[in-house]
């Protein structure tokens, strides 16, 4: 890497904070070639995300591959991912059983199997266009044995799998976002990432609420459930899990700022 095609590109990037790290990422991506690794930063200065330029993202200590159409992971994500593997840890078992629905990149899935090599994860999402990117980051890391994608609507693609009344943890970072918030002031998000990411309909909340009845047939007995949510959503979702009655108490994790982002419940026994 020269000198000069760097400085070319971080002059071309705004010369913001970022820009000298960004730079040397898309000029590995360009492999070196000055030509496109311009054509990268000028797309990048237009608001194109990093990740979808290089084709990585880290998530849980694990180099994902990234593609438009899928949702690029988040570092708040690895919260619920850490609480999931915390769990499963404290749980004891020989093997754990875990779904991960909305699974998007596989980042929970593949994140959850690298950590805990014990563990069987069963993934699903709706849309073609992140299975197909979940399903590569399975096969990149070797997972194939242990970590299984599904195209379906939240649990239909497991009908045949013989999972009902076996999971220990279900993760599901679902879309959490209102639809009217999509339409003002969180607009920029669907410049590039996919509506079915964000999109939570009328109150943010739609899927929680079919994943919350959905998945409890899953889980074993003290089987756990666990949520992102959204600034804001802890006493809707907190309501949400009691009008069920199939959940004990629900319990929080808190980001480093101190926010609730997970939300926790355990199946009741009976």
């Amino acid at each position: 890497m020269s000198d000069e095609l760097l400085t070319r590109i971080v002059s071309v990037l705004g010369g913001s904070a970022t820009a000298h790290d960004e730079a040397e990422e898309l000029i590995s991506a360009a492999g070196g070639d000055p030509d496109r690794a311009i054509e990268l930063a000028n797309e990048r200065k237009a608001g194109t995300p990093l990740a979808y330029l290089t084709g990585h993202q880290r998530f849980m200590g694990v180099d994902l591959f990234i593609a438009k159409g899928a949702l690029i992971p988040r570092e708040e994500t690895e919260l619920l991912g850490e609480t999931a593997v915390e769990t499963l840890s404290a749980m004891g078992r020989e093997k754990q059983r875990v779904i991960d629905m909305c699974c998007g990149s596989g980042n929970l899935a593949c994140g959850i199997a690298t950590r805990l090599r014990a563990a069987e994860v069963w993934a699903s999402d709706l849309t073609p266009e992140s299975v197909s990117v979940a399903q590569q980051n399975v096969q990149r890391l070797s997972l194939q044995s242990r970590v299984h994608v599904f195209c379906a609507d939240l649990f239909a693609g497991f009908a045949d799998q013989n999972l009902e009344n076996t999971i220990d943890v279900i993760v599901c970072n679902p879309p959490y976002i209102s639809t009217g918030k999509l339409g003002t002031d969180r607009a920029e998000l669907l410049e590039h990432e996919p509506r079915e990411a964000f999109d939570g309909g009328p109150y943010g909340l739609t899927i929680h609420q079919r994943v919350l009845k959905e998945a409890a047939p899953f889980l074993r007995p003290g089987g756990v459930l666990m949520f992102e949510m959204g600034l804001g959503q802890q006493k809707q979702l907190s309501l949400l899990f009691d009008r069920t009655r199939m959940y004990e108490a629900t319990e929080w994790r808190n980001d480093e700022a101190g926010e609730p982002r997970v939300a926790v419940g355990r199946k009741k026994a009976s």
